[in-house]
């Protein structure tokens, strides 16, 4: 158990499956959690909601500069900031519009790219302090051929992957290092409910891929800094 007491934590994305296990593995070792919301019923189902160490914010679309600056203004000390929110739309390239495109980018790309940039400022905010920023991709970010038949969510995710490796390079002089991981299909309800005769004991946990951003996020990580991490199970 990696040790996070007394460190607070941005989790976007954690009111969702992969979410609900992140934030349950940080409380329990000791994380205070910020986690940011558009859905009020998803704030309402949270399995921790009403646990002292985490606090459930209203927020907006993490696409808009405006929301992620009132999220981040006045959080301090940040630790770390654990970037899940996004989204997930099959289609071909010949059917997919500008819309259906721009939206799979604000959805997992910019909204990833503003909170990064917010966390920087919050972290280099308190000095020789470091801090941790871990981004979610996805298998078709570094297996491009995997991405066929769902074109916009591959380039959404494999702009979140270049732009985990590019900031690493960047904050590494602040003690900031920045991984992702990279899942392959997650064993969901959703997704076997999607997909019901697909092999799920083959996919990877929740939990599993939880356990992996809580070692990128701790300070037991010293050294790891600029790795898409594949977490794709036995699939």
């Amino acid at each position: 158990m990696h040790d996070f007491s007394g460190r607070t934590v941005i989790v976007t994305g954690g009111t969702g499956a992969l979410g609900n296990a992140v934030v349950a593995k940080l409380i329990a070792a000791g994380a205070r959690c910020r986690v940011p919301y558009r859905d009020a019923n998803d704030a309402q189902r949270h399995p921790l909601r009403g646990d002292p160490n985490l606090t459930l914010i209203e927020a907006g679309n993490l696409a808009d500069e405006v929301v992620v600056a009132r999220l981040y203004q006045g959080v301090s000390p940040l630790w770390a900031s654990i970037h899940i929110a996004g989204g997930f739309a099959a289609g071909k390239v010949a059917d997919t519009d500008r819309a259906a495109l721009q939206a799979q980018l604000d959805g997992n790309l910019v909204s990833c790219f503003l909170c990064c940039r917010a966390a920087i400022g919050a972290m280099q905010s308190r000095q020789n302090s470091g801090g941790r920023i871990v981004n979610v991709a996805a298998r078709p970010a570094l297996e491009w051929r995997t991405g066929a038949g769902m074109a916009a969510y591959a380039i959404s995710k494999a702009g979140v992957a270049a732009l985990t490796v590019a900031m690493a390079q960047e904050t590494a002089g602040d003690g900031i290092l920045v991984n992702a991981v990279a899942p392959s299909t997650m064993d969901t309800p959703a997704n076997r409910k999607a997909m019901p005769k697909a092999d799920h004991a083959a996919w990877p946990s929740v939990d599993d891929v939880a356990a992996t951003i809580l070692f990128l996020a701790s300070v037991d990580n010293t050294v790891t800094r600029g790795a898409v991490v594949p977490v794709y199970g036995k699939s």
